[in-house]
């Protein structure tokens, strides 16, 4: 009963802790930034937003607070040794990864970084420094990298789940530029998640100990333990043009699952024989970065989804609540018939719209190149809405190219839409990138 009081104390104490320390505040800022931005690109490039970057924000808080949850139960049996240095040192690491890319802002790159800079810190057990220099060599000297490893590991599984769980419902359409220039449309997804960690450490206490000892620091726990909070972000990022955006989420799930066993393996041998330590800190980012690229690698080979086939239009997105959604059409399908008429272009298809001025009905192929018959009444206001956005055609003016995102960029959103002037005359920068009318 008196461990349990003690427990209940120390975890209201880190949960204290935890909303006093500014790290936290600032991952949900840079979050709700990126959402923004998407939102933002969102108008830019079709004129209408299909998310709420509020509402994308509270779910990801409320994942990373699950994932949160989870996490710090299981690493209470895993155990850590870390200390307010050494949680200065990860948060510097990340910051500075931040700084450079949106994507570094993952444990796997700022402990796999402190791994490297600790073994190469051993090698010179002599230089010492001076000042604040001395302080940041001894809390980097002393960061246990494996058991940090191992709570990388953990993390990724987390984040697995989460993407398998909310990875689809924030992809965002966009239009890309392909293979010979050709406009194709695709998803971006990327998402983060802040994960408010408690962390059981050993510490020197007046309560007791625990009734199980932790996988990692042996004899220390036989003074007590204590509570320390630690919030960090987790996240994934991807585009795709040949596959569904559920479809991609699964793949990177999986791809994500297994790479946090692969750490916690490295982790773990590492622990029980030192000189793999390095081994696993550099497979932390660079098994991370294989993942990125070999995603790149793979939709390259694949042939675009979103394009139009002969005598169709391909559906690339739905808006939420429009009556395309009402009437069962999915992004991926395409629209062949409505009211009876080809609708190759989208220009038939207003036609088409406008031909029954009280009721519609469409002939829609789904993935599998069957054929469906949907109707439903038109409203007034409504009669050339239908609410899809379909995949570009040879007069979207604008592509979109993407770059590495930076901290400044988010700061700065503009949106990264090319201008591409057309045969019809447009200027390139004419602010109606990608709008398909048709379908809106």
């Amino acid at each position: 009963m008196d461990l349990l009081l003690e427990g209940l104390w120390k975890v209201t104490e880190a949960v204290a802790q935890l909303f006093l320390q500014p790290f936290y505040y600032i991952s949900i800022i840079v979050i709700m930034l990126l959402y923004r931005r998407q939102v933002l690109l969102e108008r830019k490039l079709f004129h209408v937003k299909l998310h709420g970057w509020l509402a994308q924000t509270w779910r990801t808080v409320l994942g990373g607070l699950l994932a949160g949850i989870g996490v710090s139960l299981v690493s209470a049996f895993v155990g850590m040794t870390l200390t307010v240095e050494g949680i200065l040192c990860i948060w510097a690491a990340t910051i500075l990864l931040l700084l450079i890319r949106v994507r570094y802002l993952c444990l796997a790159y700022s402990i796999g970084l402190l791994g490297v800079v600790q073994f190469a810190l051993n090698l010179f057990p002599d230089f010492a420094g001076s000042g604040w220099l001395a302080e940041a060599v001894r809390a980097v000297r002393e960061l246990n990298i494996p058991a940090l490893l191992c709570l990388v590991g953990l993390l990724h599984l987390a984040e697995g789940l989460l993407v398998r769980w909310q990875g689809a419902s924030f992809a965002g359409p966009l239009f890309y530029e392909g293979k010979r220039g050709r406009l194709v449309g695709g998803y971006q997804m990327q998402s983060l998640w802040p994960v408010p960690l408690l962390l059981l450490i050993p510490a020197e206490t007046t309560g007791g100990v625990l009734p199980w000892t932790p996988l990692f620091g042996g004899d220390a726990w036989q003074g007590g333990f204590a509570l320390m909070a630690l919030p960090i972000v987790i996240g994934f990022a991807e585009s795709t043009t040949g596959m569904l955006p559920k479809a991609k989420a699964r793949v990177s799930s999986v791809r994500l699952l297994a790479y946090g066993v692969i750490i916690i393996a490295l982790a773990l041998l590492a622990y029980w024989w030192t000189p793999l330590t390095l081994l696993a800190a550099l497979a932390a980012f660079l098994l991370h970065e294989g993942l990125v690229w070999f995603s790149r690698f793979e939709e390259q080979q694949k042939s675009p989804l979103f394009v139009h086939p002969q005598g169709g239009l391909k559906v690339l997105a739905v808006l939420p609540g429009s009556p395309a959604e009402e009437l069962g059409i999915q992004a991926g399908e395409s629209i062949v018939r409505v009211n009876g008429v080809p609708v190759p272009t989208k220009e038939e298809l207003h036609a088409a719209l406008r031909t029954q001025s009280a009721f519609c009905k469409l002939e829609v192929r789904n993935l599998a190149g069957e054929s469906k018959f949907l109707q439903r009444a038109i409203y007034a206001g409504e009669h050339h809405q239908l609410g899809a956005i379909l995949a570009p055609d040879e007069q979207a003016p604008a592509a979109v190219r993407l770059q590495p995102l930076s901290l400044l960029q988010l700061l700065r959103p503009r949106s990264s839409a090319r201008g591409r002037a057309r045969a019809a005359g447009k200027p390139a920068a004419s602010g109606e990138a990608g709008v398909n009318d048709a379908a809106r």
